[in-house]
């Protein structure tokens, strides 16, 4: 009989990588038909352009010279005729001219979705010990990509507003009295129609944010990683400039967008515009990646780009959303409106996917909790608040919130499912009550 061979020796950094938490919430998804998920941030499969593409395709390969350069391999900083189209597509969307913030195509990379890049990004600035600071609650995806490099979270407070910058100056201004400014690598914000809370950074607050973060970079630069995923679904009015758009010597701002949200997700594609001296750095540990995203991808898109099928998609997408999202808002209030008032709150998005939904703070929403099983027991599913917030050692964190996504349900379902939801909130809440009643102290509850 052979020996048994040891174990594998991992990588600090496999030891801090753990399964992201909606891998869960998605395979229930799958297992049970009967389940109604407003967990999934999925796009609505009925909108995705599978015609549009198949002409795009079939146009490409067409022209043979065309379709053999598609199918040659690309470079690692993308097409470059797709690059000069995205940033003529920022500065058309933020009103500005690329020399005026001192940006050209050179600045701009293609990566396989938004993601990739962000996770670049950080992996080339962070080293373990380092700190991050992020909104208070943020991107659960990104903040275990952090964690994963051995970084550790600094969280910044939340409004109707996004980030509180009196409290990011308050933040950056404890670190520096410390001695742990330098240590402080990244700020990031999710800073249009945010996941998980649907808010967007208001306009005033954009430069401030910029100039706040400007001011702490003298004796190290701070980057300033703006997640702009959700820009494009914006239903209300013009989405306000980007971040990026007030750095006029692009210096310290990376803008990150995508395909994924505002047109396919099964492309993979997404785009950043970087600093000058991030690019070499990004495009090195790009090409240890894959030496370039998919090249046949990009030329279809720089095709959807310039023929106007992707401005109109999005313009589809814009009508479609802010139909889903008026009908969870007043699926909300037919069930919820009149409960426990002044304790049960949810955002209302001006776009995205997301609405964030706020309960009395006695009700926890975790997977382990009473609510979360009374849920899955009315067949519907949500993202437990508890995940997204980030792992900052000096908060504790809230068990009392949730995230609702209306992208990928109908509104017939989205009606249904915040019905469910509701019957489960109103459950949970009844056997508390018989609980008080019969004597249970308030420590022993669930």
């Amino acid at each position: 009989m052979a020996a048994r061979l040891p174990g594998f020796g991992f990588s600090g950094k496999a030891g801090r990588t753990a399964a992201q938490p909606i891998t869960y919430l998605m395979r229930i998804a799958v297992q049970r038909k009967d389940l109604i998920s407003l967990a999934a941030g999925l796009v609505d499969q009925k909108t995705l352009p599978a015609e549009e593409m198949r002409r795009l395709t079939q146009e490409l390969l067409a022209d043979e010279a065309a379709g053999k350069e598609a199918l040659q391999y690309g470079s690692t900083e993308g097409l470059a005729g797709l690059r000069q189209a995205l940033l003529e597509h920022v500065c058309k969307l933020d009103g500005v001219a690329a020399e005026d913030l001192s940006v050209d195509a050179h600045n701009v990379v293609v990566g396989s979705g938004s993601q990739q890049l962000l996770y670049i990004v950080a992996d080339i600035l962070v080293e373990p010990g380092d700190i991050v600071i992020t909104e208070w609650p943020s991107y659960f995806v990104y903040t275990a990509a952090i964690t994963s490099l051995g970084a550790s979270v600094r969280a910044v407070d939340m409004d109707q507003d996004g980030m509180q910058l009196d409290a990011l100056e308050a933040v950056l201004a404890e670190l520096r009295r410390h001695g742990e400014l330098h240590r402080v690598k990244l700020l990031y914000t999710c800073d249009y129609h945010q996941n998980p809370t649907g808010i967007t950074l208001s306009q005033p607050r954009r430069q401030g944010m910029l100039e706040i973060v400007r001011s702490y970079s003298r004796h190290g630069r701070i980057c300033l990683v703006e997640d702009a995923a959700y820009r494009e679904l914006s239903c209300e009015g013009v989405a306000p400039r980007s971040i990026k758009s007030f750095e006029r010597d692009n210096a310290q701002v990376v803008l990150a967008q995508t395909f994924s949200k505002p047109f396919a997700p099964g492309l993979r594609a997404g785009y950043a515009i970087l600093p000058d001296d991030l690019v070499e750095p990004v495009l090195n540990q790009k090409g240890n990646h894959d030496f370039g995203s998919s090249n046949f991808v990009q030329h279809l898109l720089l095709r959807a780009m310039r023929s106007g099928i992707y401005a109109r998609h999005v313009a589809m997408l814009r009508q479609r959303y802010r139909q889903k999202r008026d009908a969870m808002l007043q699926a909300l209030q037919q069930e919820l409106g009149d409960f426990e008032p002044g304790k049960t709150f949810w955002t209302r998005p001006g776009g995205g996917l997301y609405v964030y939904l706020t309960l009395p703070e006695w009700m926890d929403t975790g997977r382990e909790g009473p609510l979360f099983r009374a849920a899955l027991a009315e067949g519907v599913t949500y993202v437990p608040g508890e995940y997204c917030y980030g792992p900052d050692p000096r908060r504790p964190v809230p068990k009392n919130h949730m995230r609702l996504t209306f992208g990928t349900v109908s509104e017939q379902a989205i009606f249904e499912g915040v019905a469910r939801l509701a019957r489960a909130i109103k459950k949970v809440s009844r056997s508390r009550a018989r609980q008080v009643a019969a004597g249970v102290r308030e420590a022993e509850l669930p």
